[in-house]
């Protein structure tokens, strides 16, 4: 069955282009070739501020780069989230679009005395994470906190599952981009 694809492309550098703008063009490319619909989002070429405040998440102006960023994971019912790890986590400029997109109201529906409704129910993810060490290590020694609070802390308490991790470990060996592109393509074409 088709799906709607949204891949938010999530390297902050607009300069040069890495590892991860490769595996969101093999992605986009592959599931597109399967007879998906999908977006591509590239987080660094959008125009929003860091939310600084409760008052200005709860309550501040929705830029319009963002509000655009809605729609598109309105539309879609799989989201494919690639970004590099950095200090184990995601980049700043990832984590400042997600307190941004994922608002009360859009993701969260909050009235008072009552358990948050989740506003995002019905949507799949796929998080796609590269790494300068090896991926057993960061699943495993580290335990993978920064992917897990992604996924508990903020795309299921909104409603999206099952979600689920690749992680790509080694970046640097270029002797192994080939696989990972194969791999790529073979989950895009499941949509997966």
């Amino acid at each position: 069955m088709a799906k709607n694809i949204l891949i938010i492309q999530g390297h902050p550098d607009v300069e040069r282009k890495h590892f991860c703008h490769a595996l969101a063009a093999e992605y986009q490319s592959a599931a597109a070739d399967a007879g998906h619909k999908v977006h591509l989002l590239t987080v660094a070429d959008l125009d929003f501020p860091l939310i600084t405040s409760q008052q200005d998440f709860e309550h501040g102006d929705l830029p319009a780069d963002i509000q655009q960023a809605q729609q598109e994971i309105q539309w879609c019912n799989h989201l494919v989230i690639i970004y590099p790890l950095w200090l184990g986590t995601m980049p700043a400029l990832l984590k400042g679009f997600f307190e941004q997109t994922f608002r009360y109201g859009f993701a969260l529906s909050l009235e008072d005395g009552q358990m948050p409704k989740r506003l995002l129910t019905g949507k799949s993810a796929r998080l796609i994470v590269t790494m300068g060490m090896p991926a057993l290590a960061y699943r495993w020694f580290f335990g993978a906190h920064g992917v897990f609070n992604l996924e508990r802390s903020i795309l299921k308490v909104c409603g999206i599952k099952p979600v689920k991790h690749l992680f790509i470990g080694m970046v640097e060996e270029d002797a192994r981009v080939d696989r990972w592109f194969t791999k790529i393509k073979r989950i895009a074409r499941a949509a997966g």
